[in-house]
């Protein structure tokens, strides 16, 4: 399978800080990596620029094929993006939402009407076309946010710690739809603080003080920890962290 994330060495210096130092990783088309670290690791940083949003100090990036300093908008139009702090306009209708992001994602206006109304099947939320999305209740909104962040079909979805303060049932119907997008072929990049979230993921890298300090599958890197759960996993690495700034 082709690999639509590329990363080699990439670095981003703020001054004499290094948020991130020299990181090298890959990952595959319809797979779930999961970019794991405790407050200060540097995966928000990682992320921004990964996403086009901040450029390197140095290394290489490609994604969906794109040089993340040198093509940073097309990067952005060929990626779809969630978080946990904003990911709808509550103010605005569930058809407005939808319509505004295939605008957003350059999806051609014919098709952002007859793809609205196909996603608001697909969803159950024909009822809820003009509802408010602030009235909406969580779970609803965090299906409707994924959705309208892989609107346009993008080869990969950054996830930014979306099911933070969500219900464990929420949280499990929210993966759930991200098993159904990689079905689909997107590629699914997702940073969490919830350990069990982590077991859900193909692979799994875990940053420590602007490093990667183990990047494997959940099992072998349970064996290779001596642990039980993820979180145990995590908490042996969070021990070598010296900082706390992100």
């Amino acid at each position: 399978m082709e690999n639509v994330i590329e990363v080699n060495n990439l670095t981003k210096k703020f001054g004499s800080f290094t948020a991130v130092d020299h990181i090298s990783f890959e990952v595959k088309q319809g797979e779930i990596f999961g970019f794991l670290g405790a407050n200060g690791a540097g995966k928000t940083t990682a992320m921004r620029m990964l996403c086009g949003l901040l450029p390197s100090t140095s290394g290489k990036g490609l994604v969906a094929g794109y040089d993340i300093n040198t093509q940073s908008e097309q990067v952005k139009r060929n990626i779809g993006y969630m978080s946990q702090k904003f990911a709808l306009y509550e103010d605005l209708k569930v058809w407005e939402n939808i319509r505004l992001y295939g605008g957003i994602y350059g999806v051609p206006e014919p098709q952002i009407v007859s793809k609205t109304n196909d996603l608001l099947k697909r969803l159950g939320f024909e009822n809820e076309r003009n509802t408010l999305v602030n009235s909406l209740p969580l779970g609803w909104k965090q299906k409707l946010a994924f959705s309208v962040a892989i609107f346009h079909e993008p080869k990969i979805v950054f996830l930014d710690e979306p099911t933070g303060g969500v219900d464990p049932i929420t949280r499990r119907k929210f993966w759930e739809l991200i098993y159904e997008a990689t079905d689909r072929g997107i590629t699914v990049f997702v940073t969490t603080h919830y350990m069990d979230e982590a077991e859900y993921c193909d692979r799994v890298s875990m940053m420590v003080d602007g490093h990667i300090e183990a990047l494997d599958t959940p099992k072998n890197l349970k064996q290779m920890f001596h642990a039980d759960t993820m979180n145990e996993v995590f908490q042996k690495l969070a021990r070598k962290a010296q900082r706390s700034d992100s």
